[in-house]
């Protein structure tokens, strides 16, 4: 099986016990927090990864170190320990928040622009795109002078480029064709 698919099978499960709790949001925040501590501490990560630390061990100090956390979040994060499945948290915080966009009616979309955008230019962004997709769209910006002008889009696997230095390549391309 690929990993993909098996974080997606756990994130299934965190996500119905996070809907039948009435939680799903707090634990989206949860597994990634814990995929985010796990990445960049050392010596968390050097813990859950070491096969010299027994599992039992490796559940238990996760256990103590998320005390104030909801117990069945807890147990599931220790069931994926015991499995050998820790190296796919950051996989598994990824596909749960797949799951939890769809349950909300949102999308995440990067969109590139050539330079800082303003908070208008932000909003009016975040607002047509919206309207196109009739999702709530949460937006990630980003700065690429290299594009030149316009703005390049990505809604999940789909980009959608229009930005000046692809037009201009076009615009080249059709130039110099005999």
């Amino acid at each position: 099986m690929r990993s993909v698919t098996i974080a997606r099978n756990y994130a299934e499960a965190l996500f119905d016990l996070g809907a039948r709790s009435g939680d799903s949001e707090r634990y989206a925040d949860l597994i990634d927090a814990v995929a985010g501590a796990v990445e960049t501490t050392p010596v968390v990560q050097a813990m859950l990864m070491s096969p010299r630390v027994p599992k039992g061990e490796k559940a238990k100090l996760m256990g103590t170190a998320l005390r104030d956390t909801p117990r069945e979040f807890v147990l599931f994060l220790q069931a994926v320990i015991k499995r050998g499945r820790q190296a796919l948290l950051r996989e598994i915080a990824t596909e749960y928040m797949t799951l939890l966009d769809k349950r909300l009616n949102r999308v995440r979309a990067g969109v590139t622009l050539a330079r800082e955008p303003n908070d208008a230019l932000k909003r009016s962004i975040t607002a047509g795109l919206a309207q196109q997709l009739g999702k709530e769209v949460l937006t990630h910006f980003t700065v690429d002078p290299a594009i030149l002008g316009g703005a390049v889009v990505r809604v999940g696997e789909r980009i959608h480029d229009g930005s000046v230095r692809r037009r201009m390549t076009r615009l080249r391309r059709h130039l110099l064709q005999p």
